[in-house]
């Protein structure tokens, strides 16, 4: 069963699938060592990129895409600022933040 838990206690439960999407990227994350980021190029998906954030965004390694909907699952399943989850039983933390990268906004999940 995926569940969130510590920081985002008290929050509805997130569909499994918003969960196991946003595991699957963190492990892409974790084993690049580099953040998650996500932006809307258009209204109805969201493109996924491992990279720095902070760097020219055509340093960015593109990951996927997924559909608007399921991006903003993801987003209500977390929140800005320091995220711990269980998910499938494996524990992630992460910060989440906002970001523009030409002109694009951005929102990156930063490992801790």
């Amino acid at each position: 069963m995926a569940h969130a838990s510590g920081a985002n206690t008290g929050r509805r439960t997130p569909l499994l699938e918003a969960l196991l999407t946003l595991a699957e990227y963190l492990e892409l994350s974790l084993d690049a060592g580099a953040s998650l980021i996500v932006m809307r190029h258009a209204s109805d998906t969201a493109t996924l990129y491992l990279g720095d954030a902070s760097g020219p965004r055509e340093d960015l390694k593109r990951r996927g895409t997924v559909t608007a909907s399921l991006a903003n699952e993801i987003l209500d399943a977390t929140r800005a600022g320091v995220n711990v989850m269980e998910i499938e039983g494996r524990t992630y933390r992460f910060f989440r933040s906002f970001t523009h990268m030409d002109e694009v906004a951005a929102v990156v999940f930063s490992p801790t």
